[in-house]
């Protein structure tokens, strides 16, 4: 009864970080053509424009905060592995479930509780740029210091709760295995006949 929700829970998740991650990736492109506007500007034609310049660091900010869930997603940090990779498919599930009850849920409650108070204040004062003619947003900015840890613990929870199904038995394979999507085979009604 409880395996039908928690696997539509684990999708619903996962499908939200991949949903953000590829349309931050987008956001990449847009930083590289704005950085090149600007450059144009400054150098062809003498014109040095401050809001173009800062929303290339709010990009940044926007591509390094928000895609950091999507990274985590597809094991793509850094990390060392001296003895995960020689662990089996059970003993890598469980130190996965560990790194985040253990690790990454602690920092990131810490995150929120540490910035919330900062975020707040920046939301009342509506915090802007301190150039003249920059960008009036900064408070927006601030906020990814939020974004950041709330997103880790959405993508970690679907983390951990595709490794609990693993050991439940109810996934072929616990999560980061390359061959998740493939794990469980779907039957064609070609298939079906040929087997009836």
């Amino acid at each position: 009864m409880v395996k039908r929700p928690i696997l539509a829970l684990i999708h619903i998740l996962e499908s939200f970080t991949e949903w953000t991650g590829k349309l931050i990736s987008w956001l990449t492109l847009f930083m590289v053509l704005v950085v090149v506007a600007v450059l144009l500007l400054r150098n062809v034609f003498g014109f040095s424009a401050i809001p173009l310049q800062e929303s290339v660091t709010y990009m940044h900010a926007i591509v390094f905060m928000l895609g950091a869930a999507y990274t985590l997603k597809h094991h793509d940090h850094v990390r060392v592995d001296v003895f995960y990779h020689r662990f089996s498919h059970r003993t890598k599930a469980l130190v996965d479930m560990a790194g985040f009850l253990i690790l990454l849920l602690p920092v990131c409650v810490f995150l929120i509780i540490y910035s919330l108070d900062y975020v707040i204040f920046n939301w009342k004062i509506k915090e802007g740029s301190s150039q003249p003619g920059g960008l009036p947003y900064l408070y927006m900015l601030k906020t990814l210091l939020l974004a950041l840890p709330i997103t880790l613990v959405i993508q970690g929870t679907a983390q951990f709760l595709h490794n609990m199904a693993y050991l439940l038995g109810w996934k072929a394979l616990p999560h980061g295995t390359d061959e998740d999507t493939e794990a469980v085979p779907q039957v064609t009604g070609d298939q079906e006949m040929k087997h009836g």
